[in-house]
């Protein structure tokens, strides 16, 4: 399985991860902060080992990229077939010329006075925050348990911790760390969580 290439996003300063701006948390931590309604600003690309598979995925990636950096066209169409070169590490698929041109002016034409469309997020780890995994899963657990109820993108924010801790994800390990019923964890797997879910396990047995 070929590594993602995360040096040339380094060496040409591309940001693909940023902290909320204008949402304020609840509680602030020397290892994060909590976000008691949640907040969209968080924008955290390749933070899994889990590559693009879909061409929904990747406009979405590049849109990111593109509200995040002050690029012209020629930068972003460079970036763009960087990161759609399989050998890069970035996607599982190839990308037909029409498609990757598409998709290029697509992104381009895209007003930057709107954020594209995120998923929310209540726990946010700092980068480097020294935490063990059943240190962080504890948290993320005593957190989101103190809202009414476990929610969908509660189960998400989950997945991706227990992925980027490389936890194999388990409905069990789900209901543990969220402090709530595995049937309950049934009730709100919802067929595209499923799916995230068998995507983040295979990155996972590969990796390893």
């Amino acid at each position: 399985m070929s590594h993602r290439k995360l040096e040339y996003l380094h060496r040409n300063k591309i940001i693909y991860r940023r902290h909320p701006i204008l949402d304020k948390p609840n509680q602030v931590f020397d290892w994060g902060e909590f976000y008691q309604d949640g907040t969209y600003e968080c924008y955290t690309l390749f933070r899994s080992k889990a590559k693009i598979t879909t061409y929904k995925s990747l406009k979405w990636h590049l849109l990111v990229l593109w509200y995040l950096n002050d690029l012209s066209d020629e930068e972003f169409s460079n970036l763009t077939l960087f990161i759609c070169d399989k050998d890069n590490g970035f996607i599982t698929f190839n990308i037909p010329p029409y498609l990757l041109d598409r998709v290029i002016t697509e992104v381009i034409q895209y007003d930057k006075k709107y954020p594209p469309k995120n998923r929310i997020r209540k726990v946010i780890f700092k980068d480097g925050c020294g935490l063990e995994i059943p240190d962080k899963l504890q948290i993320v657990g005593s957190l989101i348990g103190r809202t009414r109820k476990v929610s969908k993108d509660d189960i998400y924010n989950t997945m991706l911790e227990l992925n980027h801790n490389n936890v194999l994800i388990t409905i069990s390990g789900l209901a543990n760390t969220l402090k709530c019923s595995t049937r309950t964890i049934h009730r709100n797997m919802c067929n595209q969580l499923k799916q995230v879910k068998q995507q983040l396990n295979t990155e996972l047995h590969e990796k390893i």
